[in-house]
């Protein structure tokens, strides 16, 4: 079985990883020679934790990484693909052109996917010749470790699609659950919820971020609080995600001003090194200046 997975940055190459070491042969496309250098070493690193935590040997290591090969040549990628997953920026634009392109270059019977939080499969679908074959598989960051998949039915997507893509979920070890195509899905739906929540409660003063986060974690024992797993998402994408909903969905999904005012300040969590929190080495070590 191949797997072809288009865009290797952070869930790209998180989704090669699954599948290589699932014992899937792996072709990692990104139209950028340094991003895939990256992505390797990101996985060869992700490996060598995964030996230290007794999940895999170093030959099971060594051996899934022999089952990834990068290319920056969509039709080497996707030759002999059994699943074409794309893993590009969530542009939906952007998704449809790069599905357009990998469903004319791919097998006829090849299952094509979108990784997508809450972009529409439907829409992406209906760019395709034959949209019976595209299935939402919305994977969690970081992709090794988190255990959901969501399989997003679009309203074109076949039976056989949709069993093909819990197949393939169970084969990499992971959970899916099957949602029909609803602005947010389920869980991205749910998560901003909560999310926006605890943003509008700090804007108004009602408590700070750590004490918000302790108390999801403590009181209701979420392995991360509303606002630190923010900091993780990106507030950038946070906010994006937001204002998909409100227009769907209406004025609750309302981005607060405080989201706002941090995203066009460049602050947008862990990847920037502060949102609400300060981030050091990929840890949380403070609480932003501003919230003490």
């Amino acid at each position: 079985m191949k797997l072809s997975v288009i865009g290797a940055g952070t869930m790209g190459h998180g989704i090669a990883q699954v599948g290589a070491t699932a014992g899937y042969e792996v072709a990692l496309r990104d139209v950028d020679e340094s991003v895939l250098e990256d992505a390797v070493d990101s996985i060869e690193e992700n490996l060598g934790g995964a030996i230290a935590r007794d999940k895999l040997t170093e030959a099971e290591a060594a051996d899934a990484l022999d089952r990834i090969e990068t290319t920056v040549e969509l039709e080497s990628a996707v030759e002999g693909a059994d699943l074409v997953v794309e893993a590009v920026p969530e542009d939906e634009e952007l998704k449809q052109e790069v599905l357009g392109e990998a469903e004319l270059l791919a097998e006829d019977q090849a299952v094509l996917a979108t990784n997508t939080s809450s972009l529409p499969v439907t829409s992406i679908a209906s760019s395709l010749d034959d949209p019976s074959r595209l299935v939402g598989l919305h994977f969690f960051n970081p992709v090794h470790i988190m255990a959901l998949v969501e399989v997003v039915v679009a309203e074109q997507t076949s039976d056989d699609t949709v069993a093909f893509a819990e197949e393939f979920v169970e084969e990499i070890g992971k959970t899916a659950v099957v949602v029909e195509d609803a602005p947010g899905f389920a869980t991205s739906r749910l998560g901003a919820a909560q999310g926006v929540e605890a943003i509008r409660m700090v804007q108004a003063g009602v408590a700070a971020p750590a004490a918000i986060d302790d108390g999801m974690e403590l009181g209701y024992r979420h392995p991360m609080g509303p606002l630190q797993l923010t900091d993780v998402v990106g507030l950038d994408v946070r906010l994006d995600i937001l204002e998909h909903l409100r227009e769907e969905l209406g004025e609750r999904f309302r981005p607060p001003a405080l989201l706002r005012r941090k995203v066009r300040a460049g602050k947008l969590g862990k990847k920037t090194g502060e949102g609400f929190y300060v981030w050091e080495d990929g840890e949380a070590v403070a609480v932003a200046e501003e919230f003490r």
